[in-house]
């Protein structure tokens, strides 16, 4: 994996054959003007300090040197590399529903993108935390181990769909209890909170008996309620999902049980809309929680490496210093440019 972070630095490097074409320009004018008093041969002689090879070989080291001295503003990367963070927050772990349901469009533009945009947000806000993710619907996966690399965290968002779960349902019990046996580290001194985003259409498992048992461990477990109770249908890549009958089912927000889950957690609760309040009321508890240190590596794609044409940089302007214009008796002897 390889890029230059600075990319239009390179478009200098088109002014290196024009550097070129004029010191030839150059050393044709030169050649000419020497040629007037006579032959090469005839004026060598009377000229011992003329040493034209020299001048093309510094040429060709300064191209060089501006090729490498562009190369390295433009910041070049690749690799990978790990660093050590130490920092003050908390461990989150987010279950995401990605049922069918969530692709209801009774929250704009659907209740699972809505969700990811809320996510989103939240992880610009977890600066100093730790967060992983769970995604779930007739089972449940770790989709993210628990992690500082914000990055990383981004980037599996993006991907998110339906299609990840084959098994359809709502398993939210089972979420809770992946995320509460398998997720969070065994600092007893953190605080550790399962954020459960999901329309509540619970149809496996007893979710709210999964979040007692998550209190017992020392997790808070928030519910994020999407979707509206009014309901709304379910888009298919045919029209809308209709049941055996052939009418249109209508999936709706159950916010009894999504209370209920909240309650018995130790959380808060609160319905996502097309505001921001359900994310306010959300951040304004995680403060609240005990903050502890929090180690962790972090993961960054690309590693800098602008050291290394920079110091072939130096070398070659090093070389091009020493190299005289003109003939040296000393090296004269070892006959270097002859």
């Amino acid at each position: 994996m390889f890029r230059f972070e600075h990319r239009e630095y390179l478009y200098l490097l088109a002014l290196l054959p024009l550097l070129l074409a004029l010191f030839l320009l150059y050393m044709r004018r030169k050649k000419k003007a020497i040629k007037r008093f006579g032959s090469m041969d005839f004026i060598r002689p009377l000229m011992p300090g003329l040493a034209l090879r020299k001048q093309y070989l510094k040429c060709w080291l300064l191209l060089i040197a501006a090729t490498l001295f562009i190369l390295t503003v433009a910041g070049p990367q690749f690799g990978s590399k790990t660093e050590s963070v130490k920092r003050q927050g908390i461990e989150v772990m987010v279950c995401l529903d990605v049922s069918n349901s969530m692709l209801s469009n009774d929250v704009k533009p659907s209740r699972l993108e809505k969700s990811k945009q809320i996510l989103s947000r939240l992880i610009d806000e977890l600066k100093n935390d730790k967060i992983g993710l769970i995604v779930f619907a007739g089972d449940a996966f770790v989709q993210l181990p628990i992690t500082a690399d914000f990055v990383s965290a981004k980037m599996f968002l993006q991907s998110i769909n339906p299609s990840m779960v084959p098994t359809q349902g709502t398993a939210i019990g089972a979420a809770i209890q992946l995320a509460q046996t398998s997720s969070f580290s065994s600092n007893e001194n953190v605080g550790k909170t399962i954020i459960l985003i999901t329309d509540g259409e619970n149809h496996e498992g007893d979710a709210v008996s999964s979040a007692e048992e998550a209190v017992k461990s020392g997790i808070v477990v928030n519910v994020l309620g999407v979707g509206s109770t009014k309901g709304g249908p379910i888009p298919t890549a045919n029209g809308y999902l209709k049941d055996r009958e052939g009418n249109m089912i209508l999936t709706r927000l159950d916010e009894k049980t999504a209370q209920e889950i909240a309650l018995a957690g130790k959380g808060m609760y609160a319905q996502v809309d097309n505001t921001n309040e359900a994310l306010k009321a959300l951040l304004k508890q995680l403060k609240t929680m005990q903050q502890s240190d929090i180690e962790t590596k972090i993961y960054s794609a690309y590693d800098e490496k602008y050291a290394i044409p920079a110091w072939i940089l130096l070398v070659v302007l090093i070389a091009e210093f020493f190299i005289l214009e003109r003939k040296n008796r000393f090296f004269g002897r070892f006959k270097l440019f002859s």
